[in-house]
């Protein structure tokens, strides 16, 4: 018979890199901690992404706390691909020797006295405290467009976009004006027939902003917000930051949107001037929700998907379940909590208050 789990302080659900920050900071506490992760190897989110996935800023400027991910010599750019990230994001958990467990698949979370039960994988878990790092790759979100279920060919959305050859010598739409958007047409229009289709006309940051910019910004807001004073207004994370194959792509004029689509017909779609155009596949690059199922038990989750937080200095606890926090959702869980050198002051003020709240 197996032996069941002890409880412990802080259970942290998901593996990526909101998870990995917060566990170097449960590091120099006494609590006990686990991070109970899905997948069958580190990455988190960055295992599921395309190949030739570029990040947004240079590598000292893509990093967990504690430890700068090493910059590649062979790259002029410095901008690290998506095989470098998960790179460091694995040798990060060896490095700092986090309580990573996987996989273990968290089906749901209940409340259990002063603490939580979480029914897993690995059998029931008791925590005495929660965070929630699920991050949003596993609740992609698609449009309802008209007449989905009657075309012939296949739609994917960019969580299951593996690279360029199964599209290749083919009429693809690739729908969503942001970064993945982007990054995609640029990749497929030089092995197929690309369309762009954007809601609106898609913001390209000039070629000097990057991710460093777009941190620094965040930074001023927070620290606006800490003294009291009004922020200026944010630089959307949505606009597309020029990583090298976008800038290709523009330069050979590949980045040309036009407005989306109507509806789907069998053999193609149909466009606002009524003209239907035959196309082999459709790519939605149309963002993410919080993936936060497990948490419906608790009856936290808003109509709009999220969870309500607190007036507290992290930011990302809970407003009804005051045991449990919400790291790396976007800036509603914390200014750039969604990036890799943004996460870091979340994770910090997260464990600052778990602290304080189990004492």
């Amino acid at each position: 018979m197996t032996e069941p789990h002890r409880a412990i302080d802080v259970a942290v659900i998901g593996g990526g890199q909101a998870s990995l920050a917060v566990g170097y900071y449960l590091r120099r506490t006494s609590l006990a901690a686990a991070i109970l992760d899905d997948q069958p190897a580190p990455g988190g989110a960055w295992r599921h992404t395309w190949p030739s996935l570029r990040l947004f800023s240079p590598a000292q400027w893509s990093s967990l706390p504690g430890w700068p991910m090493p910059r590649d010599p062979a790259s002029a750019e410095g901008y690290p691909t998506r095989d470098e990230a998960l790179a460091y994001l694995a040798a990060y958990e060896r490095r700092y020797a986090l309580p990573v467990e996987r996989p273990v698949r968290v089906r749901a979370v209940h409340r259990d006295g002063d603490g939580f039960r979480l029914d897993t994988s690995d059998g029931p878990r008791h925590a005495r405290a929660l965070v929630s790092a699920t991050g949003n790759w596993a609740a992609p979100s698609v449009p309802d467009v008209p007449g989905r279920a009657d075309f012939d060919g296949p739609v994917i959305h960019s969580a299951t976009y593996a690279g360029p050859e199964s599209f290749r010598g083919r009429r693809v739409v690739v729908v969503g004006g942001g970064n993945s958007g982007a990054q995609i047409v640029a990749e497929l229009s030089r092995v197929a027939d690309v369309t762009w289709a954007t809601l609106a006309p898609p913001h390209f940051l000039p070629d000097d902003v990057d991710g460093r910019v777009l941190f620094a910004q965040a930074t001023a807001r927070w620290r606006a917000l800490q003294e009291g004073r009004a922020p200026d207004p944010p630089r959307s994370l949505g606009d597309i930051v020029m990583v090298p194959p976008v800038r290709d792509a523009r330069d050979r004029g590949a980045l040309v949107a036009v407005p989306t689509f109507t509806h789907f017909t069998h053999h193609g779609v149909v466009w606002p001037d009524g003209r239907e155009e035959h196309v082999d596949a459709v790519i939605f690059a149309t963002g993410f929700r919080p993936a936060l199922t497990h948490l419906a038990p608790l009856g936290v989750i808003e109509p709009d998907g999220r969870v309500a937080i607190a007036r507290t200095p992290s930011g990302t606890r809970a407003a009804g379940e005051p045991m449990l926090w919400l790291v790396g959702y976007g800036e509603w869980t914390g200014f750039a909590s969604a990036t890799l050198i943004g996460v870091g002051r979340s994770a910090r003020a997260t464990v600052e208050e778990i602290v304080v709240a189990l004492a």
